[in-house]
This record gives C-alpha cells, structure tokens and sequence, in this order.
C-alpha cells in the first residue's frame, strides 16, 4: 500500500512538475523560446529578463538601442517613419560593452538596415566588459544552454506572475507593444521633483583634463567601430539626447565638463568616417534641457520629448558632419557656461 502510494505520488509529480514546464514553454512570458504565440500581444516590461528572447526570437529590421532614456519611444513611430520593424535593446546603465553585447546578439540571427543608437555621454568613459553576470542578469536566459533553463520553465514567480500577466494585458485593455519597457505612465515631470532629487555639490572641483578618460574612451569607440565595420549593410544612426541643465551643471561642478565636451568630440569624428554612420546632436536645445518641467530628475525626460527627438530624427535635423560637428560642440561649452552662471540660478543661488 505504501509502495503504491508513494508511486502515485512520485507520477503526479512528474506530471505536475511536466505540465508547469509545458505551460512555461508554451507560453514563454520572457521569450527565451520563442516569439508571442498567434492572438497573444508581446508585453515587454521587464527589459532585464525579455531583452535578449526578443532580439534572438522575434521579427525585425531595426533597433532602437540605448540606456532608459530610450524606453519611452513608441516602436511604431520608427516603424512608421523609416519603414522598418523595430524592437528594443536596452539596457539601464546604456554602457558602450552591454550594448555591443546585444547588437552581437540581435545580428546571431537578423540582417538590419537601421540602428538608432543613443550615445549616453558616460558610455564613451565606461568600463569596456559587459557587466550582465557582475550585476546579477539571469544569465540562464542570455545564454544558449538549455541545462541551466530549470532557473526558468521551474520558477515559481514565472509561472504564477509573469505568465499571468502577459495574459492579461494580450486579452484586457489596450496594452499597446510599441511602448515596450515604457516607464513614462503615471511618472511626474516638473522643476520640483528633478531639483528635489538633484545632489548639488556645494563645493566645484578643479576640472578634469579633458583627456582624463582617453583610455576607456578609445576602447569603447573601437567596440563601436568594431560593429560598424561588420555590419556595413546597416545605417548607424547615432544620437545624443538633450539631458536636462541640470546634469551640464553637475559636470561643471565635478569637473567633468571639458573631458566629456573632448570625448563626444573624438567619438563623433571617429563615427563619421564610415559611409554607413549618420550622427545627430540634441544635446545643445536650449529650450527643452533649460525647462526643467521636462524632467523627473536631471536625465530622464517625458515622453514628449521623446517624441521631438524621434521626429527631428525622422526629418534628418541636426546632423553632424565633419565641418560642423566642432562648431556645434564648440556650442555645447558655451552653452554649459551660461547655464552655469545665469540660467542655473533660478533655482540656485
């Protein structure tokens, strides 16, 4: 009797434990499988543990890559704007290394005629080894090794959770996929909050020399390059985005300012001697970076601002060449300074 029961209860088991992988497998709320079954929307929130499923699983032509700034655009107005199928391949810190590292792995599978990349200034001064494993990734799902995915198809949060979820928001609302890993909703933007979490030294320090970063600066224009020069059937289309005063005024006080003015100058000349390499400069609008209401702290904008750089970059605006691109940084320093010694004092003394 005993010997029976326990039979019974090691086949339920089994059985439970094959119908909660089935289910998983099925479903794949991360995508480590497979893209969304047909009826079911792609809802992607959780860009730490969707990210590399979708650049390995789903259709595409066209990435938009970048830090969290990135996460506000709508797919559809890049889909719509250049006529291609675009996905997302973010990550946080928008480090130049975590972002080669899945552009290595959106190319494993897919020919891409567009990249829209935003140059993060920390990114040209980062390590140059991506940092997934050493700030805790669920690397069972980054990497191809099917004996270590027990991590996924036996989670319980996945499975009572995320599964769940997904559900949801295909059958319920209008969950829209363009806005994947959108976190603008219910967010405030205005003066209040970004000076409120904005730490500003009391005390400026000596600047920097603005080659002070030179080193890692050149290891990460050469993961750059390295991926521009492989890839000559795509249009790189770099950009960088209007940080608020805010940040301008940290840089000045930490005496960073000049070395990130020199990196952004190097990287621009060292991306324009590629045929296939268009770069963008959005950093110097002095109406939107000096209108604080456009931020929640002092980098990361509204939605709207989102949508003004995308269509300024659908319409080719600002674009840097190799006779304009000094003049125009040239600018950003003069800009910095003004912000500074006047436009920073309406809400400093």
């Amino acid at each position: 009797m005993e010997q029976k029961f326990i039979q019974s209860f090691f086949i339920r088991t089994i059985l439970l434990l094959a119908a909660v992988i089935a289910a998983v497998v099925l479903f794949d709320p991360f995508y480590h499988y497979h893209k969304p079954l047909p009826g079911l929307k792609a809802v992607l929130t959780d860009k730490e543990y969707q990210c590399v499923g979708t650049l390995r699983n789903f259709d595409y032509n066209a990435l938009i890559v970048g830090s969290s700034v990135c996460e506000n655009y709508n797919n559809g107005w890049f889909d719509q704007g250049f006529d291609c199928t675009t996905i997302k391949a973010i990550r946080s810190y928008g480090a130049t290394a975590d972002l080669c590292y899945l552009l290595d792995v959106a190319y494993e599978n897919h020919d891409l005629d567009y990249i829209f990349y935003n140059i993060d200034p920390s990114s040209l001064s980062a390590d140059t080894t991506p940092t997934y494993e050493s700030t805790g990734c669920p690397m069972y799902l980054y990497d191809t090794n099917p004996l270590n995915d027990y991590h996924y198809v036996l989670n319980k949060d996945v499975l009572m959770e995320k599964l769940p979820y997904m559900l949801a928001y295909s059958f319920i609302g209008d969950y829209d996929e363009g806005n994947s890993y959108n976190w603008a909703q219910w967010k405030y933007f205005g003066a209040d909050l970004a000076t409120g979490l904005y730490g500003r030294l009391p005390v400026i320090k000596e600047m920097q020399p603005e080659t002070a970063n030179a080193e890692a600066l050149a290891g990460n224009l050469a993961l750059l390059t390295a991926q521009i020069e492989a890839h000559p059937e795509t249009t790189f289309k770099f950009f960088f985005s209007p940080y608020s005063m805010l940040w301008w005024d940290n840089a000045y006080r930490t005496g960073e300012r000049d070395a990130v003015i020199y990196n952004e100058k190097q990287a621009v000349r060292t991306l324009l001697a590629y045929d296939n390499v268009e770069v963008y400069f959005y950093q110097d609008d002095k109406e939107t970076i000096t209108n604080l209401d456009n931020y929640m702290d002092m980098i990361h904008f509204s939605k709207d601002i989102n949508q003004q750089v995308y269509e300024k970059l659908a319409n080719g605006e600002e674009q840097l060449t190799l006779d304009n691109y000094e003049e125009r940084l040239d600018g950003m320093y003069a800009l910095s300074e003004e912000i500074v010694q006047t436009e920073i004092l309406r809400y400093y003394n």
